[in-house]
This record gives C-alpha cells, structure tokens and sequence, in this order.
C-alpha cells in the first residue's frame, strides 16, 4: 500500500510520537512497534514496523509506483 520510503517516514513518525510520551515503561533504544493500516479495498492493507525491524525491507513495484502518483510532498 505504501512505497518503502513512504513506510520509512511514517516509521520515524510513530517512533518520535510514542517517544514524546515520555511513557517509563518505553525502552531507551529503538522502540518496538507494528502499525496496521487497512485501505479502502479488502486487499489494500500495509503492515508498518519501527525502521530498525526492517534492515532490508521487501520491494513492491506497484506500491513504488503509486506514491509517484500520489498526492504526498516529498521531501
């Protein structure tokens, strides 16, 4: 659903929001986490986990191709 760049960005994302929490019970290093995220289609879904889970993460040329098409700004 999303291009690998894409999940990168919404990685760091979650990982600065959770680590904002200041919650005692977060570990000092890479927070662990696995976000789910359903599409509008039964089988559009994406599975986003923190950056330091995927070393080398799996490339899907649909999903690369439709973030040139979408509507996000890159940076």
């Amino acid at each position: 659903m999303f291009s690998v760049k894409q999940k990168r960005r919404i990685s760091e994302a979650v990982q600065k929001i959770l680590r904002e929490t200041l919650h005692p019970e977060l570990p000092d290093s890479e927070i662990q986490f696995l976000l789910h995220v359903n599409g509008a289609e039964d089988w559009s879904w994406a599975d986003i986990k923190n950056n330091g889970a995927c070393v080398d993460p799996a490339f899907n040329p649909f999903n690369e191709m439709m973030a040139g098409k979408s509507k996000e700004k890159e940076e």
